[in-house]
């Protein structure tokens, strides 16, 4: 499938700013980008970066104009998909160095608070099919609520509320796959079908030796989705990080499918 990504952002810049920027799609075995071009206000610095785990990149700026970005994409997404149901867990002592960051708690993903409740709740499931049963207990208790969350909200807030958006769904996924001593992670992406639309979020879990993608809000689906990044829970990956004020004038995504040339 090919995506088509239109985004804009248009912030007022008060005076000479840093930003860290992560909103590109990355290119990845998993999806190729095909066509892609980004608009940038005046400069006084500009600098590509690697994103964590070499998934992506990061662009350093340094503007004391208003950030004004456009980007444009055409992505091919061509993910291996599975049934994560069907999907055996690795056993932790033969999990490679790289995943094992991601068995850890996080600033959001809280999963040492977890441990009871993944036992009591899911603890006659194992592998995928654990992550699966996590996955459909979250789509039928949690209810999608734009402005139930804010920048501070945990997977424990989450849990303990019932409701956020898809932010708040893929942390407490996370928390709770990581509790069944399972490595998760968190993808920022461009999602089709996504409403409202907008930047998305989804889990990553590493089962039979791969990464899988999970969206708890079941609003789109791996074959549908353009990844940017990932990290251990959304600070490690946010679309703009400023190191000084600015100020949100207006932005949109757009995510459509595109006709193949």
């Amino acid at each position: 499938m090919q995506l088509s990504i239109v985004t804009t952002l248009d912030y007022a810049v008060p005076e000479p700013v840093d930003v860290l920027l992560q909103l590109e799609a990355a290119m990845i075995p998993e999806q190729h980008v095909l066509h892609a071009h980004i608009d940038l206000p005046p400069l006084d610095h500009f600098a590509r970066v690697p994103a964590q785990a070499y998934i992506g990149e990061r662009i350093w700026l340094r503007t004391g104009a208003p950030l004004k970005v456009r980007y444009e994409a055409t992505v091919e997404v061509d993910r291996i998909l599975a049934d994560i149901a069907t999907l055996p867990a690795v056993p932790p002592h033969l999990l490679p160095g790289e995943t094992v960051d991601y068995l850890m708690p996080s600033r959001y993903c809280t999963s040492d608070t977890f441990h009871e409740f993944v036992q009591k709740e899911f603890g006659t499931l194992q592998g995928g099919a654990r992550v699966a049963a996590i996955r459909d207990h979250l789509a039928g208790r949690l209810t999608y609520e734009a402005g139930s969350s804010d920048s501070s909200t945990t997977a424990a807030d989450t849990f303990r509320s019932g409701k956020g958006v898809c932010r708040d769904y893929a942390h407490l996924m996370i928390a709770l796959v990581r509790a069944s001593g399972i490595p998760a992670r968190f993808a920022s992406v461009y999602g089709l079908g996504v409403e409202p639309q907008d930047f998305h979020a989804v889990a990553e879990v590493f089962l039979d030796g791969m990464w899988h993608m999970v969206d708890a809000t079941g609003m789109t689906t791996p074959a549908q989705i353009a990844k940017i990044g990932i990290g251990r829970d959304a600070a490690d990956v946010s679309f703009l990080t400023s190191y000084g004020d600015v100020e949100l004038v207006s932005q949109s995504v757009q995510v459509t499918q595109a006709t193949p040339a």
